[in-house]
């Protein structure tokens, strides 16, 4: 008898269901990511984001131009200090997002979309209650307060007072479409936030200029027209997302049953995601100290116009692809830790930083080059201005090299679980070093525009350092991220 005999048959033909062996679940996300060329996984999760907040840019830089123009360059400062606050609140509440971006990546990279579902939906009811219940009220209330730590002139306190009341009480759209984006990116679809991107910011475009200005019946509503266009244009896009959510066409999608809250996943959410809302305030925290040291100025209004403008819209040339690349880098070694594969997640935070480097040379010959010419788009040619905003676009002409590369390893650490690390990072580098350079100059000789931004230089160029190290140090690799698994 030949040895081929002595092989059972149902070996070869039964397939496991009859052999009464486990089948392998079919991978629902995109296989790319955790297998194939690094450069084109990474890539293929940043362009779209890189493509949503040129969009998202736009619409800042929109806003800037027609307050700019039609009320003054102190609406440019307003808009400026306003948001600043904005963010300062905002990130605290959103930084749940950071760790729901965390636990899908994680089960997204082992297949487990059970658990990729339960962690969207529970980061939704978490942001939603955060949203209304706090950020609104408390928000409306403390508004006149806050303004009043950053500016003492009235008019730019007139102008940003009904505009960060507005962005406050109707900030739930734009946190749907923040939980979203962070969680279909994390799940490998960049495509689909891009979309809902583009449109939202071009609803916001088209809202903005009619309320801006007036048109027909509807009238001119200055600079508070920019919040109203903001907030309704991210009301729709949250509404639609609900439906989507619901209906469950997409990557991800909201369990059909158990809709209450879940305290171990929540608990979760807030385990890894508090070190980045900390983080986020502690970096808004120094973006308004250093608001404050430009406000004391002779020159406080110019200064902080130009701040509002050069930093806060102009160098999103730089951080709109930072940005992008760092959610890449957290996506792609999330799921790459997921799937097992380490080393390959340290690959892709290279190949990230590698890009944002490259797109920081570019943006930053044009900041040294024909820094007039930019700031002359947002309306801002008196003298004194453009000489401070020629300072600020040329120190930032460096200072983006290092913050692009600093935000693909701040992705790779938050990423891989290492929340904590960027938050110490971002005390050390956004705060201390340019608040403390600050004081020092501001004691010993008197502070300058020009010292203002040397010392922002040498916050990012320490937060690169700080990250590069602590990333390439790789003890994220024992990090572990799970949850419990519901029987249906």
């Amino acid at each position: 008898m030949s040895d081929e005999s002595t092989v059972p048959v149902e070996s070869i033909d039964q397939d496991p269901i009859e052999r009464n062996e486990p089948t392998p679940e079919p991978r629902k996300f995109d296989s790319a990511i955790t297998e194939g060329p690094l450069t084109a996984a990474v890539w293929k999760i940043a362009w779209p984001a890189v493509l949503t907040n040129v969009f998202s840019g736009l619409q800042g830089w929109v806003d800037q131009i027609l307050v700019g123009n039609l009320v003054g360059y102190q609406a440019n400062a307003a808009i400026g200090i306003a948001f600043q606050i904005f963010l300062f609140v905002i990130v605290f509440v959103s930084s749940v997002f950071i760790g729901m971006s965390v636990l899908v990546a994680r089960f997204a990279g082992a297949n487990e979309p059970e658990k990729v579902n339960r962690t969207v939906y529970q980061g939704f009811l978490t942001a939603t209650f955060m949203s209304l219940g706090i950020l609104a009220p408390i928000g409306y209330f403390a508004s006149p307060y806050l303004l009043s730590l950053v500016s003492h002139d009235p008019e730019v306190i007139a102008e940003a007072l009904p505009f960060l009341r507005v962005m406050f009480t109707c900030s739930i759209g734009m946190m749907m479409y923040f939980m979203l984006s962070g969680s279909l990116r994390s799940a490998g679809d960049a495509r689909t936030p891009m979309v809902l991107g583009i449109t939202m910011n071009v609803l916001n475009l088209l809202l903005s200029i009619v309320f801006i200005r007036g048109l027909g019946p509807i009238p001119s509503f200055g600079t508070v027209g920019a919040a109203m266009g903001t907030c309704i244009a991210s009301g729709s896009i949250g509404i639609y997302a609900l439906y989507k959510l619901y209906g469950g066409s997409w990557v991800v999608s909201f369990p059909k049953s158990s809709y209450a809250p879940d305290w171990k996943v929540i608990k979760q959410l807030f385990k890894f995601g508090l070190p980045a809302g900390f983080q986020g305030i502690a970096m808004n925290a120094g973006g308004l100290v250093m608001a404050g040291f430009m406000g004391s100025l002779a020159q406080g209004k110019a200064t902080q116009a130009v701040y509002a403008v050069a930093y806060s819209q102009l160098f999103l040339l730089v951080t709109w692809s930072s940005n992008a690349l760092m959610g890449a880098a957290a996506a792609v070694a999330g799921q790459n830790m997921g799937a097992g594969k380490p080393d390959r997640a340290v690959s892709a935070v290279r190949t990230a930083a590698g890009f944002g480097l490259a797109g920081a040379v570019v943006v930053g010959l044009f900041f040294f080059f024909i820094p007039e010419q930019l700031l002359a788009i947002f309306g801002m040619t008196e003298p004194e201005v453009v000489t401070i905003g020629v300072e600020l676009l040329r120190v930032l002409s460096v200072s983006g090299l290092f913050i692009s590369m600093a935000l693909a390893f701040t992705g790779g650490l938050q990423g891989t679980g290492d929340t904590k690390s960027p938050l110490y990072i971002s005390i050390v580098s956004q705060v201390l070093m340019p608040v403390g350079i600050c004081l020092i100059v501001q004691a010993a000789i008197g502070l300058q525009p020009i010292h203002i931004w040397l010392a922002v230089l040498a916050g990012h160029i320490t937060r690169f350092l700080l990250s590069f190290i602590r990333f390439n140090q790789q003890r994220w690799r024992a990090i572990k991220v799970d949850i419990e698994t519901t029987v249906a």
